[in-house]
C-alpha cells in the first residue's frame, strides 16, 4: 500500500462556505442530471466511511472545504480508487454535495449509506486527458 495512490486535484467555485461531500459516484451518467449518477462507488458492498476509514466504500472521498470565496481547492490523495482493473474510476461521476459528509459517524439514517451529505449539487464524468 502506499505505492498505488491516485491524486484528484483541482478547484470547485459556487459554494457555500464550508464543508461538502465528495463522493465518486458508481455510474458515469449524467442525462438526468447528478441522480443518474447511482449510488456511491462501491463494488465490496460496505458501509459509508471516511477517506481514511477502514470500513468505507471505494468512492469515499470525504469533504472538501469552500471558502468565503465560495471556492473549494481540492488535494485529495487516496489508495482506494485507480485508474484501471477492479476499483477503476475513469468512466464514473465525481458529485459535489449541498451538505458535509459526517463520514458514517453521524448517527442519522443516511450516516451509512451517503453520510447523509445532502443534494447533488454538480458532477462531472471522470475521464482522461493527454
Amino acid at each position: 500500500e502506499g505505492t498505488n495512490v491516485v491524486k484528484v486535484t483541482g478547484q470547485i467555485s459556487g459554494l457555500q462556505k464550508g464543508l461538502h461531500g465528495f463522493h465518486v459516484h458508481e455510474f458515469g451518467d449524467n442525462t438526468n442530471g447528478c441522480t443518474s449518477a447511482g449510488a456511491h462507488f462501491n463494488p465490496l458492498g460496505k458501509d459509508h466511511g471516511g477517506p481514511d476509514h477502514d470500513v468505507r466504500h471505494i468512492g469515499d472521498l470525504g469533504n472538501v472545504e469552500a471558502g468565503a470565496d465560495g471556492i473549494a481547492k481540492v488535494n485529495i490523495t487516496d489508495s482506494l480508487i485507480q485508474l484501471s482493473g477492479p476499483y477503476n474510476v475513469i468512466g464514473r461521476t465525481l458529485v459535489i454535495h449541498a451538505d458535509p459528509d459526517d463520514l458514517g459517524q453521524g448517527g442519522h439514517e443516511l450516516s451509512k449509506t451517503t453520510g447523509n451529505a445532502g443534494a447533488r449539487l454538480a458532477c462531472g464524468v471522470i475521464g482522461i486527458t493527454k
